[in-house]
Parts: structure tokens; C-alpha cells; sequence
């Protein structure tokens, strides 16, 4: 049977003038016991052991329990508190020191530090309570943070360390310091909370801790909306993220699932791999990412899957020594490239789609910067589908690319190879190799270009079969300078323009076309022109020499000088 203590400041039969001495008596007894608190003000601090429930008698808000210089309350037992308001100074406002803690319609406010202090071996549950300025500590044990607003935490609201295990439902944490709940070698899992205006990531995993996100909104973070670190394990489902520096993040081997989760005008990335990290993203929207909508660097390795990029900057970039796999991910409407991947990096792109974006895929690197490409579509993309450069090294299987200027190009000493694809209706050419660069093709059909079908320059080496060039407007195939190589089997069609135009140095093997072939007129003796690749500068519908560009200069001076003879100009 529980025993009833009253508490009251203003006395009565059979009251205690304070929670100290209602305990007193209650321990002498041994039993389990009720305290109810009368309204008013109680200034000191008591220890609560056995199986003791304190109760607030006329309800929320109606005591308040203060105690400046430290510690209000310390349990050992099962202890119950209800509806109480509990302010502490230095110390831990609450600390559980053994046992289980339960606090419901409670109001914590701790001037600095800690709030509520879960030591090992103990299990504490927050319910319907609101937190102020402090956080809850949970060293071990096992708690529960259920319908309850934590507010302006001095550095994390909630913090799971030790090996803890934490489940916090339900649940708003706003304008805390450092992160809404950091989770540290121990578990968590957060469902159904709101955290907005963190200093640092809103939700924390750091060294192996094990974190489950599902069904949250997170606004307004200053950092990362999630992020994984230290090897961390964990999953987010069905959760949005606005307006943060980042969505969501994982660097230093961690490897989360992420499914069904919207990231939407993330200042910078909407998600970001890094330092050998991993992490398998499924079904995720990135909207209006400032930056890169997902970014790979550093040894990074993500692996997306049914993602949808929309609007932004760029789209997905993989970079310094990172890699990356992304299968039917569906990008549109950026102001950059849709794909990038440079510097020493891997990626491989599966049954993609890129539309209305400024460039398609961009790779550009050393000789180990490598791109897949299987199956896939690039629809009005302003200008190139793939565009490649550097010494990098690219495949690119059952492709269609439609409008823009270029579908394939090729510069420096890059190396493409191209299979069963299709461009059509772009402005500039099919494919073009400039330098050094090499282009292998089989079975590539281009259709409807209003200039080349196919461009070879400077010292490029081109290896083109079973291909076709149809309605090319300028001619099906252009090669000057050193470039050289062979069309084996290969097709032009139309009823304008040429078939091939010519320099001598690319053996046409086989060619069908009821079109001419012509060569271009020699050029006159002299030094070689120097070739500069620019990038986001003019595009040209048609084979061009000796040609002498600037802009970006307040004053531009330009000479032109006919040569007699051949039309050519210098």
C-alpha cells in the first residue's frame, strides 16, 4: 500500500513545510510512497530513494523547486515526478544515480551544464517536460525522451555516450548550441521530431555510435542537417532537411542508409561523402542545393539509387580520389554540369537521365580519373552530354543525347569510347576530339546536326565503325590538322552538305554515302597555331582556323588579313 505525505509552506494537519523532511519521514517508513506538493516556491535540494512518486497537487507550473547554487534533485530508486518546475545552477539539476527516473510535465531549467544527468546502469524517461538551456545526459543506462521540447541548450540537448541507448520520440529541440542530440559510441533513435536552428549538426553520430532517424524535419542548422562520423552505423528514413549547410553528411568510414528523405535548399550540399566514407542513399530528393546536390571527395564511396536532383548548381560531383555509384538517378534544371567527376576519381553512372542543364557529364583529370556510363538519356543540355579532358578515361554504353551544342567531347589527352548511342538535333556536332584526345565509337548514330556529325582536330586520334551520320548539315564527318584514324563501315545520309571533309590522314574503310568526299584546302606553310580549350566560351556550328579570341578585356583590338588564293584567313 503507498503512503500519502502532503507538503505545504503554509502547514496543516499532518503537512510537512518542506519536500526534505515529507521524504524523511517516507524513508523511515520503508514503503512506497506519494508526495503531493502544494503551490508556492520551494528553495532547497533533496535526495529521493526508494519507490517515491513527488506530484505537483494542483498541477503543471504550480511548484517550482530552486536551487541557485546546484543540484534540486537526486534519485536512487524508482521515483516518479510529475508537474513540478525544477532550476538549478552549476551542478546537475537532476541526476538518477541508480534505478529508474521518470519525470512527466516537468519544467528543467538549468542556468549552464547539465539538465538532467542518466548515469550508467540507470534508465530515465522525459514525458510531456519541457528543458531550458541545459541538456540531457544519458552515460549509459537506457532512456526516453517522449513529447518534449528542449530549447537554447548551452551545447547538445540530448547526448547519448557509453554505450546508452536512447529512443527520442515526438520530440522538438531548437536553437541549441552545438547539436540537437549527438550520439557517441552508444545508440540512438530519433522518430518523429522537429530540430531547427542548431549550431552545429542537428543530429550527431560519432565514434561507432549507432543512430536510427525516421519521419523528422530538421530547418534552419547551421551545419549539417545529419551527419555520421568515426565509423557510425546507422539509418534515416523519410525525413526532410531545409535550409541547412549541409543535408547530409558522412565523413571518416561511417556508412548510413538513407531512404525516402527530401534535403531541400541546402546552402551548400545536399549530401556530402567524405574521408572514406561510404553510405547508400535510396529514393532521396535534392532540391535547389547552392553548391553540389551530392558531393564525393576525398575518398568518399556513396551509392545512390532512384535519386532525383532538382534545380541548383551542380548535380553530382565526385572529386580528389573519391568514387561513387549511381543507378536511374534522374537530374534537372541546373545552372551547371549535371555530372562531374575530376581529380583522380571513379564514378559509375546506370540508367541515368539529365535534362535541361548547362553541361551533362564533365570529367576532367589525371589518368586515373575514370567514368562509367550505362544506359542512359541527355535531353536539351546547352552543352555537351559528356565533355572529358585532362588524362581521364571514360566508357559510354546506350546513350541518347538530344538538343544542346555537342553530344560527345574530347580534349587534351582523354580517352572515350562510345557504344550502341544516339545524338540528335544538336547545334554544334555529334562528337569532336580536339588535341591529343582519342574517341572510339561503334555502332553511334547522329542525327539532325545543324553543323558536324563527327570533328577531329589537332593531333586527335579517331576509331569510329559501324556507325551512321544522317541529315548533317555541314558534312557527316570533318578531320584536319594531324588528326588521323579510320571510319570502318560507317554510313553518311542526307541531302545536304558533305560526307566526309577530309585531311588525308583518316582512312575511310568502307564508307556508304551518296554525298561527296573532299579534303580541305592545305594550309600555308608557317609555325602551328596554338590551341587553347576554352571552357564556357563560344561555340562554333562548323570546322575553324587560325582564329584569335578575347573577351573579358575592357578594350579589344581586332585585324583581319585575307590570304589570296585559297579564302583562308589570318
Amino acid at each position: 500500500m503507498v503512503a500519502r505525505y502532503v507538503v505545504s509552506p503554509r502547514g496543516g494537519r499532518r503537512t510537512h513545510p518542506d519536500i526534505t523532511s515529507a521524504l524523511r519521514a517516507a524513508a523511515a517508513r520503508g514503503k512506497p510512497a506519494l508526495i503531493e506538493i502544494a503551490p508556492g516556491r520551494y528553495e532547497e535540494a533533496f535526495t529521493v530513494r526508494g519507490e517515491v512518486r513527488l506530484s505537483a497537487a494542483e498541477g503543471p507550473g504550480t511548484v517550482v523547486v530552486e536551487r541557485p547554487g546546484g543540484a534540486v534533485l537526486d534519485a536512487f530508486g524508482t521515483v516518479h515526478v510529475q508537474g513540478l518546475t525544477l532550476i538549478g545552477g552549476e551542478a546537475d539539476v537532476v541526476g538518477c544515480g541508480a534505478g529508474s527516473l521518470t519525470l512527466e510535465h516537468t519544467r528543467i531549467q538549468a542556468r549552464r551544464g547539465v539538465a538532467v544527468h542518466a548515469r550508467p546502469g540507470t534508465s530515465v524517461t522525459l514525458r510531456d517536460s519541457a528543458v531550458l538551456h541545459g541538456r540531457v545526459l544519458f552515460d549509459g543506462g537506457r532512456g526516453l525522451v517522449e513529447r518534449c521540447r528542449l530549447t537554447d541548450a548551452a551545447d547538445n540537448a540530448i547526448a547519448a555516450i557509453n554505450g546508452a541507448l536512447v529512443t527520442v520520440r515526438g520530440s522538438r529541440i531548437e536553437g541549441s548550441r552545438i547539436h540537437g542530440v549527438r550520439v557517441c559510441d552508444a545508440g540512438a533513435e530519433v522518430v518523429g521530431c522537429e530540430l531547427t536552428g542548431t549550431g552545429k549538426a542537428a543530429l550527431m553520430a560519432d565514434t561507432r555510435a549507432r543512430l536510427a532517424v525516421a519521419d523528422c524535419a530538421i530547418t534552419a542548422v547551421h551545419a549539417e542537417g545529419i551527419m555520421f562520423i568515426e565509423q557510425s552505423r546507422g539509418s534515416v528514413d523519410t525525413t526532410r532537411v531545409t535550409d541547412a549547410r549541409h543535408g547530409i553528411g558522412a565523413a571518416s568510414g561511417a556508412d548510413p542508409v538513407v531512404r525516402g528523405c527530401v534535403l531541400t535548399d541546402c546552402h551548400d550540399t545536399g549530401i556530402n561523402v567524405q574521408t572514406e566514407a561510404r553510405g547508400t542513399f535510396e529514393d532521396c530528393r535534392i532540391v535547389n542545393a547552392g553548391n553540389v546536390a551530392v558531393f564525393s571527395t576525398r575518398g568518399g564511396a556513396p551509392v545512390l539509387l532512384r535519386c532525383r536532383v532538382e534545380r541548383g548548381n551542380v548535380g553530382i560531383a565526385v572529386t580528389e580520389g573519391a568514387r561513387g555509384r549511381f543507378t536511374e538517378v534522374e537530374v534537372e534544371d541546373l545552372t551547371n554540369s549535371a555530372l562531374r567527376v575530376l581529380d583522380g576519381s571513379g564514378a559509375a553512372f546506370t540508367r541515368v537521365r539529365v535534362e535541361r542543364c548547362a553541361a551533362g557529364l564533365e570529367v576532367r583529370g589525371d589518368g586515373g580519373t575514370t567514368a562509367e556510363v550505362s544506359g542512359g538519356a541527355f535531353r536539351d543540355v546547352a552543352l555537351a552530354a559528356v565533355a572529358i579532358g585532362g588524362q581521364s578515361r571514360v566508357t559510354v554504353e546506350d546513350v541518347t543525347a538530344e538538343g544542346g551544342a555537342l553530344g560527345f567531347g574530347v580534349t587534351e589527352e582523354a580517352r572515350l569510347r562510345v557504344t550502341d548511342s544516339t545524338v540528335t538535333a544538336v547545334s554544334g556536332g555529334g562528337a569532336a576530339t580536339l588535341g591529343s584526345g582519342q574517341f572510339l565509337a561503334r555502332n553511334l548514330t547522329v542525327t539532325g546536326s545543324a553543323a558536324l556529325g563527327l570533328y577531329g582536330t589537332g593531333s586527335a586520334y579517331v576509331d569510329v565503325a559501324h556507325s551512321t551520320f544522317t541529315d548533317c548539315a555541314a558534312a557527316g564527318a570533318s578531320f584536319e590538322e594531324q588528326a588521323g584514324g579510320q571510319l570502318v563501315d560507317c554510313a553518311v545520309d542526307g541531302t545536304t552538305g558533305v560526307a566526309v571533309i577530309g585531311n588525308g590522314r583518316v582512312d575511310l574503310v568502307g564508307l556508304r554515302t551518296s554525298l561527296k568526299v573532299v579534303r580541305h584546302p592545305e594550309k600555308p606553310a608557317g609555325p602551328p597555331p596554338q590551341i587553347v580549350n576554352i571552357f564556357n566560351g563560344p561555340v562554333f556550328n562548323g570546322p575553324v582556323r587560325d582564329i584569335q579570341m578575347a573577351w573579358g578585356n575592357e578594350n579589344v583590338s581586332q585585324h583581319q588579313q585575307r590570304t589570296e588564293g585559297d579564302g583562308s584567313r589570318s
